[in-house]
């Protein structure tokens, strides 16, 4: 097997989007607190949303349960995911609901028009309220995460995250947010937002952290009522109309106070812990008329959300009294114990409404569902409850009154994805969410006629600025061209400055000829989404200080250096503050980078154009391993919460910072470091199928003779699926340049992964290829055992070594090829300096 192809890999291969959701499982503590089983505490208040119509909406919910199958109510209770249903199965089953997943677009194209997005609506609504088959009428309805705009669409507009929006402290500016996002997602035919994400982070550490709008649960439970109200409107005195759509406060509850900040975690909080700090946005959101709730990955106390009972019924529904339905986060029922992603009465039980069952696994949990409500497992009553929730929401909605998708009337209304009005809302929310922690000799704001050096790979890339969930889940494997009618940071820096005389030279290493009156440098961390967010502690580039390399440089040339920092979390970046003269943390702003100018410069004759007003609504760590640190819990922040510089204010950092601190034995890193191959940076997972690589950039990859997806073992997306159609065609994990893997080369040093091989194939081969003349490749056979069922495979990084392998130099670390046709499924892919067990190379 020959590896020429995967060396010849340009430098400007890209990441792609992180395809494997981190394998995280809920830790489990011995400090619990007894609970109540039947009667949720006093401090849960009631929600007070009601509708004028009311009576009415009950009694045309019931007249429709009243003539339901209990097929068809089983179906009303499953929603599927778009790339594993047909219109046939609609057809057949008439589910309630089907979402798109991050990343996930009609007929797998990312770049799939505004009418590919109506015309998949039409065809499955059209299929559901055809009763030739499953005999119901019921119109279905398709849920999204539009989490800072229509962020799965190319050309929406796409808003910054929410960590932006709490430190501008407007919450009329989100309501305006949550409009204009409503009118794009109304204009691709879809019914129904999974947002806001109302946690209250409070470690950031967490991967989800940007989602949150503050560690503060007040700006949270503002923001709430502010964005429900402006993605449903005003639903009290009847239903929403088609300018809005229903919306989901997620996820219920306690994810942002997970230990360690792990995603998918553990809360230990005492209960009146839980509902003070995490539920603040619930109370608020549930108040504004939200008609969804999702449950959460967590568990609360080593118990999963999802089976929760206390949580999901005595609390949420008897005692705050909300009446619409709960809905499942992606498998989130498989992880409850005793449960598998396709059998769970379990969840039902505990108050869960609607499954979220992407996969082929809805088929089984289907049939599963209703076998369990006929032998009494799960009680009609229950059933008829959730559905009867379910059909709630849908009168309050409109859907039964609607027409069709195609004929609505915001729909192909191409002119509404990046509206101009939209992406002027988006611009101000990018200037009021800036926070500057720096200004030295007030440096800020700069002259527009200044000769200015933009550098850094975030000025010029608007992936990057804007984070995760952005076209991609893991919003990686974008460029600029991804983002039409979008600006870079540098574009608006160019048009200021040129405008006014200046000059506005890119130069991403910050290289220059003639030397700047100033620097700008935009940097920060690269995209990611949920568990791939995860972090040991809050060190900004923990290892590799290149971006501080580059800020030292252009300092020690007597440039004055700006620091515009990208980021979804606070982070220590002592180094960095002190290698800069001006510091301003931009979050992840979104499409709009123009807003980053709007506030840098002037205007031509000297005058401040637009204040500096945004204030951090997180604390900031003064140490990488102080977290979790918030207002009041006795920690000194570097920067506490509220903490923004104005124009002309005095800087207080009148010193320097230290840059160095003292590793806490309980975050330092494992003597025994395990190094996990994903499609993170610089990593990304591409099929060789002739002489150039096809790179997966969303979770589906078909060439002419492989065909790649993503698939759930344990939690979503943990897994990719191989199908090879015929032999010889290699895949695997790569990046574009050499990466050194030496720690991974010891004596105990190995790769490991785990495969399921679910139908014969050829021989497999496993290789790593490197640099020139450097490649290693092993039959498979001599490590795998005889059997069908998931297997943990170990290669002793001594096997490769000998077979050619050099491991400073690794480009392609992981790179499978069968001989025939077959289909193998990979999990847990990893380079470890301590190979679990005994083994040696075979003979």
């Amino acid at each position: 097997m020959t590896l020429r192809s995967w060396r010849a890999l340009s430098a400007g291969f890209l990441a792609l989007t992180a395809l494997t959701a981190c394998n995280q499982t809920s830790s489990t503590s011995t400090e619990t607190v007894p609970l109540k089983e039947d009667v949720a505490a006093d401090y849960w208040p009631a929600v007070s949303f009601t509708t004028a119509n009311h009576e009415r909406v009950e009694a045309r919910v019931e007249a429709l349960l009243s003539e339901m199958t209990l097929k068809q109510k089983v179906a009303q209770v499953i929603q599927p995911e778009i790339r594993d249903i047909t219109v046939e199965d609609m057809r057949e089953y008439g589910f309630g609901s089907y979402l798109n997943g991050g990343g996930a677009f009609p007929n797998n194209d990312k770049h799939a028009t505004v009418q590919d997005w109506v015309d998949l609506a039409e065809a499955l609504y059209q299929a559901s309220v055809d009763d030739s088959v499953d005999g119901s009428r019921i119109p279905t309805m398709w849920g999204t995460d539009a989490v800072h705009g229509h962020n799965n669409v190319i050309g929406a507009t796409l808003f910054p995250h929410n960590i932006g929006l709490g430190a501008a402290r407007d919450p009329e500016l989100i309501k305006r947010i949550a409009e204009a996002t409503a009118k794009e997602v109304r204009a691709t035919g879809i019914d129904w937002i999974f947002a806001p994400t109302v946690a209250v982070a409070r470690d950031d550490r967490w991967g989800r952290t940007y989602e949150s709008y503050s560690e503060d649960p007040a700006v949270v439970g503002q923001y709430a009522r502010a964005i429900v109200s402006g993605l449903q409107g005003d639903i009290r005195s009847g239903a929403i109309d088609d300018g809005h759509v229903i919306s989901t406060v997620k996820h219920f509850l306690g994810d942002g106070g997970t230990e360690g900040g792990d995603d998918q975690g553990n809360n230990i909080a005492e209960e009146e812990t839980l509902f003070r700090i995490h539920a603040q946005g619930y109370v608020e959101g549930l108040n504004a008329g939200a008609q969804s709730v999702m449950a959460s990955f967590n568990s609360w106390q080593g118990n999963k959300i999802h089976g929760s009972k206390y949580l999901l019924t005595s609390v949420l529904k008897d005692k705050m009294g909300f009446d619409g339905f709960v809905v499942g986060d992606w498998n989130g029922h498989g992880q409850i114990e005793g449960c598998t992603n396709d059998n769970c009465p379990q969840a039902i039980n505990a108050g869960l409404d609607v499954y979220m069952v992407p996969t082929s696994a809805w088929k089984p949990l289907f049939h599963n569902l209703v076998a369990q409500v006929e032998e009494g497992v799960i009680s009609l009553d229950r059933l008829d409850d959730a559905v009867r929730r379910v059909l709630r929401v849908k009168v309050r909605a409109g859907l039964l009154d609607a027409p069709s998708p195609k004929a609505r009337r915001l729909s192909g209304k191409t002119y509404l994805i990046g509206a101009p009005e939209h992406r002027e809302i988006a611009r101000e929310a990018v200037r009021k969410s800036l926070v500057m922690l720096k200004n030295k000799q007030g440096l800020l704001p700069l002259s527009p006629s200044a000769k200015v050096l933009v550098a850094g790979d975030g000025a010029h890339n608007i992936g990057k600025q804007s984070g995760g969930w952005s076209v991609t889940w893991q919003g990686t494997g974008n460029e600029n061209s991804d983002f039409p009618g979008g600006t870079s940071i540098f574009d608006g820096i160019s048009k200021v400055v040129e405008a006014a005389g200046g000059q506005a030279v890119l130069s991403k290493d910050g290289q220059f000829s003639e030397k700047p009156d100033v620097a700008i440098v935009v940097y920060g961390e690269d995209p990611y989404a949920e568990g791939n967010g995860d972090l040991a502690n809050v060190e900004f580039q923990r290892g590799q200080k290149t971006d501080l390399a580059l800020l030292q440089r252009l300092q020690q040339a007597g440039i004055p250096v700006v620091s515009v920092f990208l980021t979804g979390r606070p982070l220590w970046v002592n180094a960095e503050l002190n290698a800069s003269d001006a510091f301003v943390v931009a979050w992840l702003p979104g499409s709009e980078g123009e807003g980053v100018a709007d506030v840098l410069f002037t205007d031509e004759s000297g005058q401040i154009k637009h204040p500096l007003t945004g204030k951090l609504s997180f604390s900031w760590p003064a140490d990488p391993n102080q977290n979790p640190i918030n207002a009041g819990d006795g920690k000194t922040p570097l920067f506490p919460l509220g903490y923004g510089l104005s124009f002309g204010e005095a800087d207080p950092l009148s010193s320097a910072l230290p840059e160095t601190y003292v590793t806490d034995a309980n975050t330092a890193p494992d003597s025994h470091p395990v190094y996990v191959l994903t499609t993170q940076k610089p990593w990304s997972f591409a099929v060789m199928d002739g002489q150039s690589p096809s790179v997966m950039n969303s979770n589906v990859l078909q060439t002419e003779s492989v065909q790649v997806r993503t698939t759930d073992r344990e939690v979503q997306e943990d897994s990719l699926e191989i199908q090879w159609l015929s032999g010889g065609t290699q895949v695997g994990f790569m990046a574009a340049f050499p990466e050194d893997l030496l720690n991974f080369a010891g004596s105990q040093g190995a790769l490991v992964f785990d495969i399921k091989l679910e139908n014969p194939a050829g021989e497999l081969f496993l290789s790593m290829a490197c640099g020139e003349n450097c490649a290693a490749t092993l039959p498979l056979a001599d490590y795998l055992k005889p059997t069908s069922e998931w297997q943990q495979v170990v290669v002793p990084s001594q096997c490769l070594i000998n077979a050619g392998a050099r491991f400073g130099e690794i480009f392609a670390p992981f790179v499978l090829e069968s001989t025939k046709a077959g289909k193998a499924t990979i999990s847990n892919v990893q380079l470890v300096a301590e190979q679990p067990g005994q083994h040696s190379c075979p003979r």
